[in-house]
């Protein structure tokens, strides 16, 4: 309850209750909220654009609103992000943000601005379910070190990178990517739509707890550390606290939660084999999303790890290359989804000079080639993620691409569009878009690519941006090389 409002009379004595979320007060403050953009659009918006523009940031819409007419792509092959092949024969009918219907050739509304796409294939936008928005383009030390302020316009450059990749949506599982989100949807920043998980939830000693051993012990009246204080992680321990934190993220509108639940590859205090949180912490963070109407996705390699969450009610297992065949099959039984990234010991992997970290390295890289394997041996349900940290975002298209080593190229493509969407889907109510995404089809939301590239026949194209010949989000032109005509 408002406390501004819940107070005594002073003359009467009587108690006024709050009326802040009556529907008298909600379309009153509609009504101002909509002034005040329509001041910001003819006055200030033009200055922070400005201020944007000039680390970068401003928005490159090639149509800088939704075009009052609908959008019509034609002489096209598509991919749906669900069936594994192309059609032909068919266009695709964009208004309003959503596609409305997948027209035969020849038909459409007279009024419609057509896009000749020049028989290239045309595929949904690409989903990176595994992110982490604010902590991809700086190092580990600036992330830790620098003025934040820094830190977060790093990542509104990366954002616009991200998209111009041909991502137009990412699922961002760890890190302060609140006010980014809100500069995206609000058009003073380009990137992609983002789903936050807010701060990670990590027991002390754990895989989220970014402090230094000379900070120990935390002595009641502390204040909190670094990461903390900037939303990269939130320590908890025990059900109160893991309550507390998990409920924060809510509050500041996360869209899933995200717990470590095990260690890293080269963490300095929480061994890749750890076990972290007990079942009861894992399921206090589990009851509170539930009770908000989403889920919990844990950073965890091991079996007995990854057994630990699905018994705690984890809908998504993040990374979980370690996991044996006995666990990928309870995977598969308990409905658990399985965010899988393609951790190969290659040329995109990090460096590693300590000799623990190395063989770590290694039994996951071979682990990742086995669960790939397994996920479709069981049918396990899955999608791509990258996981790219510190450095390293123009890889995420190659990191894709790399899936076509393991099955076919609709069979990855597919991994970072329809079944991605489905997994973004299960944020139900907190999901912070309205409609389906990663697919074309009637009535989702209007993210596409139209591409040069034979995705059946090899994803290489993905490695070079210059391949992306159309790039759309929401029914918005950010990139167009094709030519325009109308009907």
């Amino acid at each position: 309850m408002c406390q501004a409002c819940f107070a005594p009379d002073p003359v009467t004595g009587k108690l006024h209750f709050c009326h802040c979320g009556s529907p008298t007060t909600l379309a009153a403050m509609r009504r101002i909220e909509a002034d005040i953009s329509r001041r910001q659009m003819m006055g200030g918006m033009a200055a922070v654009v400005g201020m944007f523009a000039g680390f970068g940031l401003a928005p490159r819409e090639v149509q800088a609103q939704t075009p009052a007419r609908p959008v019509l792509l034609t002489n096209l092959r598509l991919f749906d992000g669900e069936a594994l092949s192309l059609r032909e024969g068919v266009g695709i009918l964009i208004d309003g943000g959503r596609i409305t219907a997948l027209p035969a050739v020849g038909q459409g509304p007279e009024d419609a601005q057509v896009i000749d796409c020049g028989g290239r294939a045309v595929i949904p936008g690409l989903i990176d379910t595994h992110w982490h928005a604010t902590l991809a383009s700086v190092s580990q030390i600036a992330a830790m070190t620098q003025d934040i302020g820094f830190v977060h316009l790093m990542a509104g450059q990366e954002a616009g990178a991200t998209l111009m990749r041909g991502f137009t949506t990412v699922r961002d599982v760890g890190g302060p990517a609140f006010g980014l989100k809100a500069a995206i949807d609000r058009g003073v920043v380009t990137g992609p739509r983002v789903f936050p998980s807010g701060g990670i939830i990590s027991q002390t000693s754990g895989h989220g707890d970014f402090r230094f051993s000379n900070s120990l012990p935390m002595m009641p009246g502390d204040p909190a550390d670094y990461a903390s204080q900037q939303g990269m992680s939130a320590l908890a321990d025990g059900v109160p606290e893991v309550l507390r934190r998990t409920r924060e993220q809510l509050m500041k509108g996360a869209s899933q939660i995200k717990i470590t639940a095990g260690g890293g590859v080269a963490s300095q205090y929480d061994p890749l084999e750890s076990l972290q949180f007990t079942e009861g912490e894992m399921r206090a963070a589990v009851d509170a999303a539930t009770d908000w109407g989403t889920y919990v996705c844990a950073h965890v390699y091991t079996p007995p790890g990854i057994r630990r969450c699905i018994a705690a009610g984890v809908k998504s297992i993040e990374h979980g290359q370690l996991a044996d065949e006995d666990t990928v099959r309870l995977m598969a039984d308990s409905d658990t989804w399985w965010s899988i990234q393609p951790f190969l010991a290659d040329e995109d992997a990090n460096r590693y000079t300590d000799p623990k970290a190395v063989a770590a390295q290694r039994a996951v890289a071979e682990g990742t080639a086995r669960a790939f394997e397994w996920a479709d041996k069981h049918r396990v349900n899955w999608a791509f993620g990258t996981d790219i940290l510190y450095g390293g975002g123009e890889s995420q298209g190659r990191q894709l691409a790399k899936l076509a080593r393991f099955m076919s190229p609709l069979s990855a493509l597919h991994r970072a569009t329809g079944a991605a969407g489905r997994l973004l889907a299960l944020s139900g109510a907190r999901a912070p878009y309205d409609g389906r995404l990663g697919v074309i089809a009637e009535g989702a939301l209007a993210d596409l690519l139209v591409i040069d590239g034979e995705p059946e026949q090899g994803l290489d194209w993905l490695a070079d941006t210059g391949n992306l010949r159309l790039i759309m989000k929401n029914g918005r032109l950010f990139k167009n090389e094709l030519s325009e005509d109308s009907i």
